[in-house]
């Protein structure tokens, strides 16, 4: 009776891991996408609005000198519109299915409604509404958590927002600089 018990606590111990160790990665693939699917939400919300449209920003005070600290930065990357948008990206998680690597079994995340109304090859991705819920959840942790580095990315940078802002500034893809970066 004891030779049966200590065989089976060595593996119900490693299966116990195991699923531990699934877990955690899920939990990781799902921040890391949605990440990806913030930052191309974000990157697509911008590219919509008018580059040509400028905002005044800095003191509208007048220094001793009689000048003031105004100067004009495009719309589309001020601080009050990136946080305006912000406010509603995460909605947009509901586009998102997921796709399973059969070759990594990593989780990944795509857009499965299209923006312009074309149809899409939904294939390979599985559209679960608990997926969806989680993406959202994720996308509102990540934008409640890291507001300043967003707003900073995006008012800044225009050139690999994703690598840079979802693994190298917030760690949130360890396996990130191994996908291409069209991917999510």
């Amino acid at each position: 009776m004891r030779k049966p018990i200590l065989f089976l606590t060595p593996c119900v111990v490693l299966c116990l891991l195991m699923n531990l160790t699934q877990g955690a990665r899920q939990g990781q693939d799902i921040k890391c996408g949605a990440c990806r699917a913030l930052v191309d939400e974000m990157e697509w919300a911008i590219s919509q609005i008018d580059p040509k449209k400028m905002i005044q920003t800095g003191s509208f005070r007048i220094n001793p000198d009689g000048s003031q600290s105004i100067r004009e930065v495009p719309l589309a990357r001020s601080e009050g519109n990136l946080l305006e948008l912000m406010e509603n990206v995460c909605e947009r998680m509901q586009d998102y299915g997921e796709h399973v690597d059969p070759s990594t079994n990593r989780k990944t995340y795509v857009r499965v409604t299209s923006r312009n109304g074309e149809a899409m090859d939904l294939t390979e991705a599985k559209l679960d509404s608990r997926v969806t819920s989680s993406l959202k959840f994720a996308c509102e942790t990540i934008v409640e958590q890291n507001e300043d580095e967003v707003i900073e990315f995006f008012a800044h940078e225009t050139d690999n927002v994703k690598d840079k802002l979802c693994s190298k500034r917030t760690d949130l893809c360890d396996h990130a600089l191994k996908m291409h970066h069209d991917e999510l």
